[in-house]
């Protein structure tokens, strides 16, 4: 037993760096903010969300462990370069709106813990993942190492939580289904699907899975690893949204703040709740930072033909530009700050309609995948994933336009 948990564990890695990426100090805002609003309602959405996750990272496992040549590489060479720029410049936009919401949680974070006013930490946190990003010798081993810590570690801080609060099970169980659904809901539904749901860190795995050398015989292995990142990713959010709905919902606090957040961790940690949510909070935005701004300027570099693995120079130039653009804009941001966290949370998914379109034909396409092409049932649920996202990304958009009027 010992043997075969060591094997699972040896086995892990793609997997917990997307899940790192995805949950960001975004996830954690908008899952805490809608516990405390709306209660269990909309855990439905979560569920839904990692079917969609696990339909595209599957398919992106399939293509890395088969192909030597990168997917946006592919798609260049089989529908034009146009289109891989397309997705390259979506995916650097989309990671440029998340960083600033890496950066925030940072921000708030710290000030959490010492006090120190939530700017300056965007400076110091930004210059340590450059300096990581050009000087780590191995960045992907450090980056997998890392965030499968942390990934578990606030597994565990929520779940012992959750044991404390004593959630109504009644309600929870209804809240698994869609009893009641209104248009006024999108843009809570986009902002909870985007914490499990990102289709460009669904098609990074493609490049994680080369990075990690597995082949064909390997991909039993690439696809558990997978799934069970994005049950843990799922995992973390259903947790957060149960706890802050047991523990804040019923006092009526609405979160607006780091320490409204902590309120949820109390009957753990109880006077160190704040202490303790913070360096949570601030693990995840720096994990979410570091991958995100990787993912970001990777796809974008790859797009244009300049190279993907984070070996090459381009890459890494485009990655530091993603890390510096969060952090301007997250130190000169005025306003809500978790309203902003929740917004930019949702804004990352802005770019997953041209990568699921990507995906879907090179996926299909026989002569590039051969016997490992999507099967009707693959494509039924990639097609669903995709109107789905191309539903509230309709939504979300007027709701975008309409924060950053307001900026």
């Amino acid at each position: 037993m010992l043997e075969k948990i060591k094997d699972l564990t040896k086995s892990l890695g793609p997997g917990f760096i997307i899940a790192s990426v995805v949950l960001g100090p975004g996830s954690i805002a908008v899952a805490s903010r809608i516990g405390s609003e709306e209660g269990y309602s909309f855990l439905w959405v979560i569920i839904l969300a990692a079917i969609c996750m696990i339909v595209y990272t599957s398919m992106a496992v399939r293509f890395g462990v088969t192909k030597k040549e990168s997917m946006l590489e592919t798609i260049a060479e089989k529908y034009g370069r146009w289109f891989a720029v397309l997705i390259g410049i979506s995916s650097f936009m989309s990671a440029s709106s998340f960083q600033f919401g890496n950066n925030l949680g940072i921000g708030i974070g710290m000030e959490g813990i010492t006090g120190i006013d939530e700017r300056v930490w965007p400076f110091f946190f930004t210059s340590l993942a450059i300096m990581l990003l050009f000087w780590a010798t191995n960045l992907y081993k450090v980056l997998e190492k890392l965030m499968m810590v942390l990934v578990m570690i606030m597994i565990l801080a929520f779940f012992v939580n959750l044991l404390l609060t004593a959630p109504d099970l009644t309600q929870l169980a209804k809240g698994f289904l869609p009893l009641s659904l209104k248009l006024d809901d999108m843009d809570i539904v986009a902002a909870l699907v985007a914490t499990t749901f990102a289709v460009n860190g669904a098609i990074y795995q493609s490049y994680l899975v080369q990075n990690k050398g597995w082949k064909e015989s390997n991909l039993k292995r690439g696809l558990n690893d997978s799934y069970m990142g994005i049950f843990f990713l799922a995992l973390i959010s259903i947790l957060i949204i149960i706890t802050s709905a047991a523990a804040l919902k019923p006092q009526g606090i609405t979160v607006n703040s780091a320490a409204d957040m902590a309120l949820q961790l109390e009957a753990l940690f109880g006077s160190y709740a704040k202490i303790i949510f913070s360096l949570g909070l601030c693990a995840a935005a720096f994990s979410s930072l570091m991958v995100n701004a990787v993912i970001g300027g990777g796809l974008l570099s790859d797009g244009l033909g300049l190279g993907g693995s984070m070996n090459e120079k381009m890459p890494k130039v485009f990655t530091a530009v993603v890390l510096l653009l969060g952090m301007l804009v997250a130190v000169f941001f005025r306003g809500d700050v978790i309203y902003a966290l929740i917004i930019a949370q949702a804004s990352t998914i802005m770019s997953v309609p041209l990568i699921a379109i990507g995906m879907y034909l090179i996926l299909n396409n026989k002569q590039v995948m051969g016997k490992f092409r999507n099967n009707p049932r693959h494509n039924i649920l990639a097609i669903l994933g995709f109107l789905l996202i191309s539903f509230i990304v309709y939504f979300l958009y007027s709701r975008l336009l309409t924060f950053l009027s307001t900026v």
